[in-house]
């Protein structure tokens, strides 16, 4: 990462030549206190499908669930070019439009709070990113999990708000389980440079819906988790964007559906790069198992219409439904990309979430069933993320739980003989597979 350390520090001293003296006031990253080896600074349409119906909650702290604004981006992904011979497994496109000023630099293998006031929680208050950066190539964008909020009972356990303190407290533990494990010569992300995007708005990190309002929950909500994501490419990617042979958009629960959500403008802005996505517990299933009324209800409360690719013509059908079809958008418009979803087929959060769904979205006690659950999984393999061949993988585990890559279950975890671990290594390397008991 030297090269990336070097352009850290004299990108802001090439912009002051450039400015002069314009402002005397420039701001600099203050430091906040260090917990458990970590740092802070700051600156600023449904249309295949078979059955019928379907349920969302998290963990943070306490839950984990579901998952910014702003229009994505326009540029393809595509395949191997026949005339050209470029590589198949990289974006292409134009050059990337973040322009931010690049993150402040730190030692490798230390996790750092990056303050963004501009970044606001479901309550209005200022949060930000944590970055550690790794001696390898690659780059893991990881989206937090923690439920959702829509109604009165999701709101209330889904966390409003997420700073520096809260932060200290990750890097000092779950910053270094799982995924996160940097000593663990078998984890094929040992390496790799981490920014981790907490969750604190609501709206599994694809809103963008300012000041509203949930029936039953007092004040205004911010719901714009995908107008954050924004603003933190903005300096995420100038950051990496030289440097990095391949990144990984990847998330738990809401993080999951988050990391889908935003995958497509990631891509588009590390045009030539290889760019993963691994959604862990994230399903986004078809109308018959996430039905349309629940969906609906998501699309106006997030605002999750102005965060849609514009150009996936069918994830805007008039029922409010239609969301399961932005995996087969992100598929055919990133052909060479390699996709990914992991779930238990029962998961218990998620089915409780799809469950407020039942009755015409008036169910008094959400809940949805393993077989039933166990369907929505398959079709969603079957009819939905089949197609462009060798694009999308999944890998379905028996049992209920809920969340595998960011815990002891990353390296643990196994279904029919094959390894968690080894099939994530596996999809990195650019090979998918659809592994179930």
């Amino acid at each position: 990462m030297m090269l990336r350390l070097v352009r850290v520090l004299l990108l802001p001293l090439t912009g002051a030549a450039l400015l002069g003296a314009c402002t005397e006031d420039a701001k600099e990253d203050p430091s906040a206190g260090t917990t458990g080896g970590s740092t802070a600074s700051s600156t600023g349409e449904d249309q295949p499908t078979t059955a019928a119906d379907a349920s969302t909650s998290d963990e943070t702290g306490g839950t984990e669930g579901m998952t910014d604004s702003g229009t994505t981006g326009n540029t393809p992904t595509t395949g191997e070019d026949p005339t050209t011979g470029e590589d198949p497994d990289t974006t292409t496109g134009e050059p990337s439009p973040w322009d931010g000023e690049p993150l402040p630099a730190a030692d490798d293998g230390t996790w750092t709070w990056v303050d963004f006031p501009e970044a606001k929680c479901r309550n209005g208050s200022e949060t930000g990113i944590g970055v550690r950066y790794g001696s390898g190539t690659g780059v893991a964008i990881f989206f937090e999990g923690g439920g959702a909020c829509f109604n009165s009972f999701t709101c209330a356990q889904n966390p409003s708000s997420y700073s520096a303190s809260n932060f200290n407290g990750f890097a000092g533990g779950k910053g270094s389980e799982g995924l996160y494990d940097s000593d663990n010569p078998d984890n094929p992300l040992a390496d790799w440079t981490f920014v981790y995007i907490p969750y604190c708005t609501g709206d599994v990190h694809a809103g963008a819906r300012p000041d509203g309002s949930i029936p039953g929950v007092g004040g205004t909500q911010q719901f714009v988790g995908y107008t954050n994501v924004e603003k933190y490419l903005e300096r995420i990617v100038p950051t990496f964007i030289d440097d990095t042979e391949h990144v990984l958009v990847t998330g738990v629960s809401a993080g999951g559906f988050g990391a889908a959500f935003n995958y497509d403008r990631i891509a588009d802005a590390f045009p030539g790069k290889k760019v993963t996505l691994l959604d862990d517990s994230g399903p986004p299933m078809s109308d018959a198992f996430m039905v349309p009324c629940l969906q609906a209800l998501w699309r106006e409360a997030w605002g999750l219409d102005d965060t849609m690719p514009v150009d996936c013509a069918n994830c805007f059908p008039a029922n409010g439904g239609g969301i399961v079809n932005l995996g087969r958008y992100l598929g055919e418009k990133h052909v060479g990309q390699h996709l990914a979803l992991i779930s238990s087929l029962g998961d218990n959060t998620i089915r409780l979430f799809f469950g407020f769904g039942n009755d015409n979205c008036t169910a008094l006690l959400p809940s949805t069933t393993v077989e039933r659950y166990t369907m929505g999984l398959h079709d969603l393999r079957d009819n939905w993320l089949d197609k462009p061949d060798d694009t999308w993988g999944t890998f379905y585990l028996a049992g209920e739980q809920h969340t595998w890559i960011a815990n002891g279950s990353y390296m643990s975890a196994s279904t029919d003989g094959v390894k968690l671990v080894d099939w994530i290594r596996d999809l990195l390397d650019g090979s998918v597979a659809n592994v179930e008991p």
